[in-house]
């Protein structure tokens, strides 16, 4: 499977390549919108709670502090969101093209997580110009960022492609999913800081995978703090888990998925 893949690697990148560029034909900005929505939701949520609920930090007095915790984590959590949300769809949105056209299936979710991470590294050289504007430098911690992203992109690329399977075989799996984001959105301090929680919902954000990645943005990012290499071990156990279990499931699954379709 992987020299197949090997081999469609001009394939691949050609259709990443298509894919940012037919998102915005005809577009005035183009590419612009990959990083103006997030950042434009970010702005929303650090005006409403920052100036107009007075939100603070407590572990620091910087005035832009609250906005740049804000913008790190949604950078992380846009990150995940976009590679499983458009993996668990890719194989239903795809179906003319894998009927017709002979070629690796699991090029298409790898498509997919090639778009956003070129999506992801767009919005962050954006979010450092607005942290110069706002006086704010990243520190060293800034050379762990790559690890946040890639474990980002294993847990969300293993569970998007065996979503992504069920998907096609259940539909339903789509719009629960859509749910349990959101859910999944508020258990995880992007928003707030997770000192302010209840000491009885604590037991939530250790079960979050997506916690400690949320919180390896924001210490690289604002407070400059290198993470517990403790709280990595079971973001990295996910992601390898999820990636060794989506390649088997969907090499199982891949000679019905036509025939579903």
């Amino acid at each position: 499977m992987f020299r197949t893949l090997w081999q469609y690697r001009h394939f691949i990148i050609s259709s990443i390549r298509g894919d940012l560029k037919g998102r915005f034909v005809r577009s005035r900005l183009g590419g612009l919108w990959f990083i103006l929505h997030p950042l434009a939701q970010a702005l929303i949520f650090s005006i409403v709670l920052s100036e107009v609920l007075k939100a603070r930090l407590p572990d620091t007095d910087a005035p832009a502090a609250y906005p740049i915790y804000l913008l790190s984590g949604m950078a992380a959590w846009s990150l995940f969101s976009e590679i499983l949300m458009r993996s668990m769809t890719v194989f239903i949105e795809q179906a003319p093209v894998m009927k017709k056209i002979a070629f690796p299936r699991l090029c298409l979710p790898i498509i997919v997580g090639g778009t956003a991470l070129i999506n992801h590294l767009l919005l962050l050289v954006a979010l450092f110009v607005i942290f110069i504007f706002l006086g704010h430098i990243p520190g060293r911690a800034l050379v762990l960022l790559p690890v946040g992203i890639v474990l980002i992109a294993a847990i969300g690329f293993g569970l998007g492609v065996i979503l992504g399977v069920v998907n096609v075989f259940i539909r339903d799996v789509a719009q629960v999913m859509t749910i349990v984001l959101q859910l999944w959105y508020w258990l995880t301090p992007i928003v707030y800081p997770v000192n302010v929680l209840p000491e009885k919902y604590g037991f939530l954000i250790g079960l979050n995978p997506i916690a400690p990645l949320v919180a390896l943005y924001q210490d690289a990012l604002l407070f400059n703090r290198w993470p517990d290499p403790g709280s990595l071990i079971m973001p990295a156990m996910l992601g390898l888990a999820s990636m060794a279990f989506a390649i088997v499931f969907f090499r199982r699954a891949s000679p019905e998925l036509i025939d579903v379709l």
